[in-house]
This record gives structure tokens, sequence and C-alpha cells, in this order.
């Protein structure tokens, strides 16, 4: 599913007037009308007091659409036009003269805090006074308005974006944005309900069709995408009925160091379960015993020195290489690593203490095969790319650092987001459970199986993330968040293969919507 800029936005409105003769009129009644749908489905007629409060621009239209279908079905609602300016957009005047012809009871004019009307907290407030199109400071009585809402705590559904929220930029006041407990987003989502600094002012949202999402996606081209199931199962390759294990690859596992051993098993185990044919793990002398014993799959290769990693050394001939979980800082390692870039050329896939080695040594950077994967959590992240001032500015320096070095960036977090050059991906599973040990070494195993079966690097990276957050998405059902430990991911990697062909409960819309709180 493809995320617009607001200039995409508009350029996909204009497209659809000229090649298909579908005015922005006509969008707004749609979207109006769609989210009517959506709410009768769910109230089928309930009487509760609905307070609709539109602006004066195209969203402000939405909702005056909105609120005719809610009246004509009969139910409890009031409508109001926050007159936050004297222009008013040509659709809302359309719609404002058409909901007349449907009541008598005529929307209220808000202009002040005098006006406000009671709200209770079993009521429903549909929010529809800025869309998209907002670019400017909010005036003090709207914020208060804003603030009301909140004071309500009636539920809020969102038409589009929570009035006060920008599209390529954070709010510098978010009293000034509306708290929705549900978002209808028209079309497709956006952006921001993916990135931590705004994604809070929205609790669950929902893509509304409107029937022209094929049309848009086939004319703009869009750098930010959700993938979810159906994107994946055009991703994933079946086995071949008469294949061995050599034609799934030979994964060398390079991890760990005293009391860290876990982190390579949990990593050899990860890319097994994900379908890599051979795993073979590098680790110091002292986990021989536990590893050869906890993962009879895996082969074992041991380091001269008994804590740590201190001279990669071995006779095999692997399809892709994972570094970096659990090895530590030590000169001697950092030196074995630098010397192992200098002379291999296999496929990389990098974590944890690897990235801290080149975040330390930015002209190791060099030496990395073009499309290795680095899969940094947030101070990982920091370290290699700088601080950031915003969740825009982050993405920003991701991508400079992404074509700067040809490198995959698989930046971790609620919803991780790979980074390759100019373009997005951002994953639709996973949930807080996630938030514990070892997780992020069972990712970066899952991936390095999926390069180990010949998938693309930058397919790998995808399809690895979408199985971690299946994996726990599953696991969830049994364990909770606060009980669901990495091993256990690892164990529902199976499940989450599964998954990919049960017949979906509703389109990918709505497995992409945010549920995850």
């Amino acid at each position: 599913m493809k995320i617009y800029s607001k200039e995409q936005i508009y350029q996909g409105i204009e497209l659809m007037s000229k090649h298909h003769g579908i005015t922005p009129t006509e969008l707004i009644e749609r979207g109006g009308t769609q989210i009517f749908n959506w709410l009768h489905t769910r109230m089928q007629g309930a009487q509760v007091p609905i307070h609709v409060f539109c602006g004066i621009g195209n969203n402000g239209a939405s909702g005056l659409v909105l609120a005719r279908h809610l009246i004509t079905h009969g139910y409890n609602i009031q409508t109001y036009i926050t007159n936050c300016s004297d222009k008013r957009s040509k659709d809302f005047l359309i719609h404002y003269d058409k909901i007349k012809t449907v009541t008598k009871k005529w929307p209220l004019l808000l202009t002040c805090k005098e006006d406000f009307p009671e709200i209770n907290a079993d009521d429903i407030i549909i929010d529809a006074v800025f869309g998209v199109g907002l670019n400017r400071s909010i005036d003090d009585w709207i914020i208060a308005l804003f603030q009301h809402f909140r004071d309500s705590n009636a539920y809020t559904v969102s038409v589009d974006i929570p009035s006060g929220l920008f599209l390529d930029k954070p709010v510098e006041n978010e009293k000034a944005v509306v708290n929705a407990g549900y978002t209808l987003s028209f079309a497709a989502p956006k952006l921001i309900f993916f990135l931590p600094q705004t994604a809070k002012f929205t609790t669950q949202w929902e893509a509304i069709d409107l029937g022209i999402t094929p049309n848009i996606e086939q004319t703009i081209t869009s750098e930010i995408e959700v993938l979810g199931k159906i994107e994946m199962l055009r991703i994933y390759k079946p086995r071949e009925k008469y294949a061995s294990k050599e034609a799934y690859g030979h994964a060398l596992i390079i991890g760990g160091s005293y009391g860290k051993i876990g982190t390579a098993l949990l990593t050899s185990k990860a890319a097994l379960v994900s379908g890599a044919g051979l795993v073979t793990t590098y680790i110091p002398k002292c986990g021989y015993t536990a590893l050869q014993t906890a993962l009879p799959e895996a082969m074992v290769i041991t380091d001269q020195d008994e804590e740590l990693i201190s001279n990669i050394n071995y006779n095999i001939k692997p399809t892709v290489i994972s570094f970096g979980g659990g090895v530590g800082l030590n000169k001697k390692t950092v030196d074995a690593f630098k010397t192992f870039l200098s002379t291999s050329k296999t496929a990389l896939v990098i974590d944890a203490d690897g990235i801290n080695i080149l975040a330390k040594h930015k002209a190791l950077l060099k030496l990395l095969p073009p499309k290795t994967i680095l899969t940094p959590h947030t101070k990982e992240l920091e370290g290699l790319i700088g601080a950031w001032t915003d969740d825009f500015d982050k993405l920003n320096k991701v991508k400079l650092f992404s074509k700067k070095h040809q490198l995959i960036i698989v930046a971790k977090g609620a919803h991780t987001i790979t980074v390759y050059e100019d373009y997005l991906y951002i994953n639709a599973t996973g949930n807080p459970g996630l938030a514990t040990a070892g997780s992020g070494d069972v990712l970066t195993g899952i991936i390095t199986g999926l390069v180990a079966q010949n998938y693309d690097p930058l397919t790998a990276s995808l399809f690895g993330v979408y199985l971690h957050g299946k994996s726990a998405d599953i696991a969830l059902n049994n364990f909770g968040y606060q009980s669901l430990i990495a091993s256990t991911i690892i164990d529902y990697v199976s499940k989450a293969y599964l998954d990919l062909f049960k017949q979906p409960e509703a389109a990918s819309q709505k497995e992409a919507s945010s549920e995850k709180t």
C-alpha cells in the first residue's frame, strides 16, 4: 500500500479529474459517504449524540457530506462550523448548501470559546476541522476547542487525519492537535501514522477506499510503501520439490562473547527456522559445548580465543555472513572485524556491536559490499548518522546515509522502516512484545536466513521484518506482551509462514491498521 505526500495527493486529485472525469466535488462526496458507511455499519442507528465539527475547507466539506447522511438516516446529530477564517473552499460551500436541503437544524457557527457546545463522555465527536492542506498555526480559540474535545472524554473519530497535524513536519504545540481514537484516512494511510512523534495522535487508523487508488498508483510514483501480507505473498519463494539443502544457502553467523553466547544461538536458530539450508556459527571457545547442545542443527567453528572473537578464520564458503550480535567492542574484536572486511566480499548482515564498531570507525563503511544490511536500533542508528531534530529529519538522514554508502538500513522501532536510497518501506506487523532482549538477534537471523536462500538483500530485509513481526503477533494470543521472549518468536516463525496462505479476514488496508495499542 503506497503512501503519498501532500503534493502527490493533490496531483492524484487533478489526474482523476482530468483523465477519469471525477471532480474534486465528487471525490468529497465519495469520501464523506464512505465514512458514513463505516460509522453506520458499526452504530446501526444507535441514538448516541454525535457532534460533527467541520472546518471551512475540503475536509470540512467531507464532514458536511457525512453529517448529511447521518441526518437522513435518523441519527442524533448536531453539526458545527469552526469559523477559522473568512475563506471558504468552493466544495465546502457546495456541500453546505446540500445539507440545508435535508434539515431545518442548520450547522451552528463557532467563533469563540463561548460557542462551544456541551459534550458528554458517552457522546461521539467527528473531527473534520483541518485536513492535509493545513499550512499555518492554529488560532488559540481552536486550540481551546481541541482541548474541549479532550476534556469531554468523548470518543473522537478524525476525517483523513487528526486536525492540527501536518504531513511533512512535526507539530510545535501538541495541544493544537486532536487526539483521535480512530482516524479514517482517504484512499491511503499517511506517513505520520507511523512516526513516534505524530502516530500518538491516533490510537487506530483505517484507509477508506475511494475507488481511485489503483489509478493513482499507475500514474504517481511513491517512494513510501506500507507492506503487509499481500505484498509478502508476491515476495515469497516456494521450495522446489527436488532441491537439496545446498540450494537454500549456507549462513555463517559470527557472534557472541563470554556471557553473550545466547545472541549467536538465537541468530543461528532463527536463520535455520527462516529456511537457510545450512548454518555455521562462529563463536569464542567458551560457547562451544553450550551451542552444540542447544542447537544440534548448527555446525560450529570456534575462535582461537576463549572469551571473544579475535581472529575470524574459516574454511567454508558461506552464501551470507551475519556479524555483530554480542561480540563486544574489545580491540581484538575490532581489529578482527577490520581484517575480515578487507578481504571478504560475501553478502553481509551487520547488527548490534558490529554497527557500533562501524559508528566508531566510519572508514570501514567503504569496505562494505553494496547492499550490506544494517539492523540498528535507535541508539545504534544515532551512532551511525548523528543526532536528529525530529522523525522527518531522522528519515532524511537515513536516506542520505543509505545512498552515500549503498547500504540497506533496517531502522528498528514500533513500525520498523527499511530504507534503501530514497525509498522507505514501513512494516505493518509487530507489537510491543518485541521490546525484549534478543528480539533483534532473531530478526538478524531471519534476514540472514532469507539472504542465504537467494532472496535479494532488500527483499530479504522486507520479508524478514514482516515475518519477525507476524511471528510476534501470532504468539501474542498465547503469551501477551510482557511474557513474549525472543526464543518464542523463533518458535512462531513457522506459523507466520503458514499464515501467508490463510484467507485474509479483510482487505490489506485493515491488516495495516494500527491496532497494536
